[in-house]
């Protein structure tokens, strides 16, 4: 039993685990740090199971006896080939579509995918390409995606947001969009619904995304729009 559990060792396939470990621990706890669906648990599981699953395709290719009636060939990475297909079902789960404009968990998705293809490298025994990578995508993330959003084009840095409000009188709508206008904000799939209320009154639901000015706070643009005279409401909803 010894014998058995000795030629069995492979320390070379421990470092791998244990790498791979590690570096899905930095694109994890990228993602719990943001509160993401999908974290350090599952990008741990991920990246430590592929690499596990490439060790053995590798391993087992070279396994296999040779015959001389016979011609064995094997790919020592067909099962690394799954893993990949494998993987998109995880990624597809953490995309959500909150509305007709607004998809999200695209990086999260991306992410996923990354720490399979971490687990992959790692198996295969690119340490220094799968550091690399890692230490360039934190990179991206933590501070040239921040960067951009500071000081990078307007586009960049203008903050949008899905609004809805509510006004009173129809005929104040081009009033409502002309001071958007003036305040250096840009409305976009407008939408004009109108409705009655419990004591027979008309009103009037503007839906639109609004791209506000990036100097602007979210409490500031809405305390602006509540004190128009004839808002009746204002609801904003600015995704990350």
């Amino acid at each position: 039993m010894l014998t058995i559990l000795a030629d069995s060792f492979n320390v070379e396939a421990l470092i791998k685990i244990s790498i791979a470990l590690v570096l899905s621990i930095i694109i994890g706890v990228e993602r719990e740090i943001k509160k993401k669906p999908i974290g350090l648990k599952t990008s741990a599981v991920i990246a430590t199971f592929s690499c596990l699953l490439t060790i053995i395709s590798m391993e087992a290719a070279y396994l296999v006896p040779s015959r001389n009636d016979i011609n064995i060939t094997m790919d020592p990475l067909r099962l690394s080939a799954q893993i990949v297909s494998g993987v998109g079902f995880l990624g597809a789960g953490a995309i959500l579509r909150r509305d007709n404009d607004n998809i999200t968990g695209l990086t999260t998705a991306a992410m996923i995918w990354g720490a399979a293809g971490i687990g992959i490298a790692v198996g295969a025994g690119f340490y220094i390409e799968a550091f690399f990578t890692v230490i360039s995508v934190m990179i991206v993330i933590e501070l040239i995606a921040p960067l951009l959003g500071r000081f990078g084009p307007k586009r960049l840095r203008t903050k949008e947001a899905n609004c809805t409000i509510i006004i009173t009188q129809k005929s104040k709508i081009d009033d409502l969009i002309r001071y958007l206008n003036e305040e250096h904000m840009e409305i976009d799939h407008l939408r004009i619904r109108q409705f009655q209320t419990p004591e027979h009154q008309y009103h009037h639901e503007l839906q639109f995304k609004l791209m506000a000015h990036p100097k602007k706070s979210t409490s500031t643009l809405y305390i602006e729009l509540t004190t128009l005279s004839y808002v009746e409401s204002v609801e904003l909803v600015i995704y990350p």
